[in-house]
């Protein structure tokens, strides 16, 4: 009798950390619902995050190109004075070669920072690109072409630092 009760008693502990195990399991274990709930939550959070460094990127780069604008704006006069320094006749060369390589630093310094010259003589007025400050009447040229350019313009990618100032045709 005394191995059935062994048998018996080994029986009911078997069953005892069976049921435990179940039961620490089951603890463990997150209810099916729950579970998509906070995988959904995770997912939104996540699409929520992806969204705002995408929204902060564009927002830094704004704010980079509207800083870099404001100070080319500054800085174009600059060129203008040196691009009419060296249409001025002069008798010293070296003077206006020097002139010629601060002005080829300046172009060259607003080209790798993505400035371009909006082109003007010969093209079609466009008013987002161009302020006309003037007309004159030419059998020669076109309908709304552009005769003479009293100023550049200047643009970044697809931003107007300046309007070209410019005489319209017809």
């Amino acid at each position: 009798m005394a191995d059935e009760e062994k048998k018996e008693n080994k029986k009911l502990e078997d069953k005892e950390i069976e049921s435990k195990e179940q039961e620490s399991q089951s603890k463990d274990m997150v209810p099916k619902q729950d579970y998509d709930e906070l995988e959904d939550r995770y997912k939104r959070i996540l699409a929520e995050f992806e969204n705002f460094k995408k929204r902060s990127g564009k927002e830094r780069e704004v704010l980079y190109n509207s800083i870099l604008s404001d100070i080319i704006e500054v800085i174009l006069p600059i060129v203008d004075n040196l691009e009419n320094a060296i249409k001025v006749e002069t008798q010293d060369e070296e003077y206006k070669k020097g002139i010629e390589l601060v002005l080829k630093q300046f172009k060259d310094v607003l080209t790798s920072k993505g400035v371009e010259e909006i082109k003007a003589i010969g093209e079609t007025f466009d008013p987002e690109l161009h302020e006309a400050v003037s007309s004159i009447q030419d059998e020669n040229l076109g309908e709304k072409e552009i005769a003479q350019e009293y100023r550049k313009g200047y643009k970044i990618g697809n931003r107007v630092i300046r309007h070209s100032m410019v005489v319209v045709a017809n």
